[in-house]
């Protein structure tokens, strides 16, 4: 029977609901992202909330703290915050049951409709529901939401932890209606899985009442062209049915090559009437971690090619849209990755989407991260995280692990937190119920060398070429962990840079730094590593990326790795950074834009034909004349030809096995003045890719810089490009000089600040002598006055007059 939805109307901040009096399914789900009210007011009491007047009106996803977590003020805020919104129902049927259904909201949560607490929820990073069906009536229904990101230690993560804890409602947000007789949220496993068969098992809860007369449960199974291929009727005696699909003939399996996934219906029915219906997706694989030796995906080796991902944004923090969050999965798919590690939390419901939809395995984590081990509030909260986290992301093809924790024994935040013995005990109560709720997945931690043995997968913590060490000791690293874990994959990896910070000579710590050591050294050691006396440069970031893609890919028993992190993102422990409060270990900017050492990995895991010359943010360079310098071209092509000012300097094959961009490298002596460098490679049909890249060079290198110079240029979108220069007596720009500059805008405009990008940050390292901010001009101005300043120079001002 076909189903008569609810219509929605949705007008300013009311919704209009409305039911056909002879309705049959009354099942909708309404996103109300738009037209809420916020304040910024840190009462506990909704009487005070109420009666206050400066709330602002806002759409969600939205967090309080998008741009105060990276401002100049140390700290950022974290207290209590509210949200409101009117919802208007035109009749409420008393056979329906009312939800609001959060997909995260940080960190905990309360919910008051007229005036009443209808519930409420502990922990962020985590959907959950409010059954609002007793509280509402016919017309205006008062939705207030109280939302707490204060430091509470009884709720993980750790406030010690190395990002941010944004708060607010960060996800969106859904009315739900649907019939008092009900499908719950079904659980679908697939117990035995292969090339020529599989089966599928559904449990069904169901919501009752007392009369279940003729009520049947009609379940399809459609594959992934939409046929329907199975189906099956059960007699409904009870309020959970199991369903079971025996044998699927020649399934199309999910793969991170072609991820086929499969829909189940499920429809409730009293005789000829519908009453509800439920749809989930599902793909059919199987997998393996070999003891001490590689993965295998649906019978075949699959080297795990990873990276992490952090839930923010520039200008949104944590609020993202779901096109953000899919733009984010679509990157790290393009780069080539088949692997993700979300970090350090469940994340939200578009990134599962699009992890099954492109093929990307997941590492889904409980933000048991940092802080030691708690009391019993703590615990309880912990395991209830846990348990929502499998329920949540179980039907998901793309997950393949469930994290249980990362660096847990670290920094404890309570008296004997990081106690070993008491540490294991509980780890070893997660574990369980891990694989108690689900047996078919592995689970993991990081970081945390006592509890390797109690999960299946463990990574030790490798940082070879930055916390400790040299990138040149990554295969001693790999050889000395896979036979002590059963199952070894190696989190974390990599090291910071600063966008267009390049040199000729990358500080590698060769002499200074011992070159064997690879874990991990806490910084308060003192011990030398390359994060502490390097440049925080692309080209050195470029090396060592190159360094340890060429390990694992040539390692026929390793499981895989993944990069630390995807993009760059926000730390309330790193304000000295280049771009303060910003960890910039990222692929990519926060923006999502890519640097250089996203082409390095896209020269290993790309498909599609591309070449790159290193580097389009390192256009001006100097050295003496005649002197030869290395040019490298990052490719995933055979062949690559460079051209330089039109002659070509031959042709080279590409060779993982060799060091650095596999072997396509090539000598080249500048002229003085502009240079043009052309990549061409061939690729099937007799087409071609290339990549043109122009080089200023001079002969003459600077001396030390004397001032700071001003320039402005107008963007296509009516803003301004400050850029700001350090020259010397001569005029020359310094491609030395490293130090942090500080902007202000004046008067005529406002800085596009506390973005955490290269071109949104009034406080940055400059990168080769040279940084700068983009501004928005006032719409009654005429001028605009900017200025630079460092403590080497005073003050350079800056009038633009349009």
């Amino acid at each position: 029977m076909k189903l008569n939805y609810s219509v929605l109307l949705c007008f300013t901040f009311l919704i209009s609901c409305t039911q056909k009096e002879d309705k049959i399914n009354s099942r909708t789900k309404q996103n109300i992202n738009n037209s809420w009210f916020y304040l910024a007011h840190a009462t506990e009491e909704i009487d005070s909330a109420r009666a206050q007047l400066d709330w602002t009106s806002i759409d969600l996803p939205h967090t309080w703290n998008n741009e105060d977590v990276l401002d100049s003020e140390p700290g950022y805020r974290r207290t209590t915050s509210w949200y409101k919104k009117d919802i208007l129902l035109n009749e409420v049927y008393e056979n329906d049951t009312y939800l609001l259904y959060f997909e995260g909201s940080n960190i905990t949560t309360t919910v008051y409709v007229n005036g009443e607490e209808a519930g409420g929820h502990i922990g962020g990073y985590i959907g959950f529901e409010i059954d609002i069906t007793t509280f509402i009536k016919t017309g205006t229904n008062e939705i207030y939401v109280k939302v707490d990101n204060g430091y509470n230690p009884d709720i993980i993560p750790s406030q010690k932890s190395d990002f941010f804890i944004y708060g607010g409602i960060t996800r969106d947000v859904w009315l739900i209606t649907k019939p008092k007789q009900s499908i719950g949220k079904i659980k679908l496993t697939t117990p035995n899985v292969s090339q020529e068969s599989a089966s599928l098992e559904i449990d069904v809860p169901l919501a009752l009442n007392e009369d279940i007369t003729d009520l049947k449960l009609h379940v399809f199974l459609r594959n992934p062209e939409g046929k329907i291929i199975s189906s099956e009727i059960e007699n409904v005696t009870g309020n959970a049915i199991k369903v079971n699909f025996k044998s699927i003939q020649q399934p199309k399996l999910w793969d991170i090559d072609s991820p086929k996934l499969y829909t189940v219906d499920v429809y409730l029915k009293k005789g000829e009437e519908e009453l509800d219906n439920v749809s989930e997706r599902v793909g059919f694989r199987w997998f393996e971690f070999v003891e001490n030796g590689p993965f295998y995906l649906n019978g075949k080796r699959v080297l795990l090619r990873g990276t992490h991902r952090h839930e923010e944004h520039a200008g949104v923090g944590a609020a993202m849209s779901n096109e953000l969050h899919r733009k984010d999965i679509e990157l790290i798919k393009e780069m080539g990755a088949n692997f993700v590690r979300l970090a350090h939390y469940p994340q939200d419901p578009e990134i599962y989407k699009a992890c099954d939809e492109l093929g990307l395995l997941v590492w889904d984590e409980l933000p048991w991260c940092r802080g030691g081990l708690g009391g019993e509030i703590w615990q309880s909260n912990t395991k209830n995280m846990l348990r929502e986290i499998i329920d949540q992301n179980y039907n998901h093809p793309s997950v393949i692990i469930w994290s249980l924790g990362n660096e847990m024994y670290w920094l404890p935040d309570f008296e004997n937190g990081n106690d070993t013995e008491k540490m294991n005990t509980f780890l070893t109560k997660l574990n369980t119920i891990a694989h108690t709720m689900d047996p078919s997945r592995k689970t993991a931690i990081r970081k945390y060398y006592e509890g390797a043995n109690i999960v299946d997968v463990f990574s030790p913590s490798i940082w070879s070429g930055w916390y400790s060490g040299s990138y040149k000791s990554y295969q001693k690293a790999i050889d000395t962990y896979k036979p002590l874990y059963k199952s070894f994959l190696h989190a974390e990896y990599g090291g910071s840079s600063q966008v267009g910070r390049h040199t000729e000579n990358p500080i590698t710590g060769e002499g200074v730094i011992s070159s064997d050591g690879w874990e991990e050294a806490i910084v308060q050691t003192k011990a030398a590593n390359i994060a502490q006396i390097g440049d925080w440069s692309e080209n050195y970031i470029v090396d060592l990326f190159d360094w340890h893609l060429r390990i694992s890919e040539t390692d026929s028993s390793f499981v895989g790795n993944a990069q630390w992190a995807f993009k760059d993102f926000g730390t309330p422990l790193r304000p000295e950074n280049d771009i303060p409060y910003l960890n910039q270990k990222g692929l990519v900017d926060r923006s999502g834009n890519p640097k250089d050492a996203f082409y390095v990995f896209k020269s290993y895991w790309a498909k599609k034909p591309f070449a790159y010359i290193e580097s389009h943010s390192w256009t001006e360079r100097q050295g003496p004349e005649g002197l030869a310098r290395e040019i490298s071209v990052f490719s995933n092509c055979k062949e690559v030809t460079l051209f330089h000012n039109g002659k070509s300097l031959g042709t080279r094959t590409k060779d993982i096995s060799k060091f650095p961009a596999s072997g396509l490298t090539w000598n080249i002596q500048f002229s003085e003045g502009k240079n043009e460098l052309i990549a061409k490679a061939n690729i099937e049909n007799g087409e071609m890719v290339e990549d043109i890249l122009e080089v200023n060079y001079r002969y003459t290198k600077n001396n030390v810089a004397e001032e700071l110079v001003l320039t402005a240029k107008k963007m296509e979108n009516g803003n301004f490009m400050v850029t700001a220069v350090a020259i010397d007596e001569n005029g020359l720009r310094c491609l030395d000089y490293e130090d942090k500059v500080y902007f202000q805008t004046l008067e005529g405009g406002h800085s596009i600040k506390n973005q955490g990008t290269p071109t949104g940050s009034e406080i940055i390292s400059m990168a080769n002598g040279k940084a700068s901010l983009e501004i928005k001009p006032d719409d009654t101005k005429t001028t605009l006055k900017v200025m630079v300043m460092n403590q080497n120079f005073k003050g350079t001002y800056l009038t633009i007059a349009e």
